[in-house]
């Protein structure tokens, strides 16, 4: 008689595996949001019990207090003012790194990655001594500044990327029948770049809504904003104030990349990281 293996349907080895892969991956994700869940309801947790003694939605509730709208306002505000800087600056000059050829134009497309290119931490430590000396540690400017460095990593590179995506016949044909160079993109390059300008503001966005270890370093005791709260929650071991913080920053990130998903288009991807 054959062995059971023999009799085995083929393909149920790979579908196995690959079962076992969705249901590992399914805790790596769903496990960490689950526990951020039960932290947030759980309103007595002690010691040894490994379940909540007593749910409630007290700390959900402070969420309407004075100490938690806080941080969402002044975070929310750096990241609106960061994404217009960042956008202001990005438009033209991915423009002109997409369309013109000069030297240095590499060295310039390479220099926005520096502040990713290295720890942040130490980077942020050495720059704050700069910033104490310019009176701006502990301000709402400082915080801007130090989100728009980090911004406009993003915002430079999608932008060239977009513009290098955008047919130059199109704007040939404008110069060709009498249109200058400044109509040209007013009227034909930037409205094509619009998705991409759109995708650039997301990814600004969410990088300054959730910039933690600048905003700590430049801000801190004067500025915070939702990271930071949630760390100093975190450190004085309300757990469920962390969480909720947590749980809280994650909606809007979900929801913004989510539509960063639709303005995202293919052909921009295409160019992007080219020099």
């Amino acid at each position: 008689m054959p062995g059971g293996s023999r009799g085995r349907p083929p393909g149920v080895g790979r579908l196995a595996t690959r079962a076992a892969a969705l249901v590992v991956g399914g805790f790596v994700i769903v496990g960490p949001l689950a526990s951020l869940a039960v932290w947030s309801l759980a309103e007595r947790w002690t010691y040894p019990s490994l379940w909540p003694q007593r749910f409630g939605g007290r700390y959900w509730a402070r969420m309407l207090s004075g100490d938690f709208l806080e941080p969402l306002r002044v975070g929310l505000v750096i990241a609106v003012i960061v994404t217009l800087l960042a956008l202001a600056c990005a438009i033209p000059l991915g423009y002109a790194l997409a369309r013109l050829r000069f030297p240095g134009r590499v060295v310039i497309l390479l220099a926005f990655l520096l502040p990713q290119a290295f720890p942040q931490l130490p980077v942020f430590a050495s720059a704050t001594r700069e910033f104490y000396r310019w009176g701006l540690a502990g301000t709402v400017p400082g915080v801007v500044l130090v989100h728009l460095a980090g911004g406009l990593v993003f915002a430079v590179w999608t932008m060239t990327a977009v513009f290098r995506s955008i047919a130059p016949e199109l704007e040939e044909a404008a110069l060709n029948l009498g249109a200058s160079v400044t109509r040209t993109f007013v009227t034909v390059s930037l409205p094509l770049a619009v998705p991409g300008v759109v995708a650039s503001a997301l990814l600004v966005f969410l990088y300054s809504l959730d910039e933690f270890t600048g905003t700590l370093l430049i801000g801190s005791p004067f500025v915070t904003t939702l990271p930071v709260y949630m760390y100093t929650a975190s450190v004085g071991y309300e757990l469920q104030i962390a969480s909720v913080t947590a749980l809280v920053l994650m909606v809007p990130g979900a929801l913004l990349l989510l539509l960063l998903e639709r303005f995202l288009k293919a052909e921009y991807l295409v160019f992007f990281g080219q020099v």
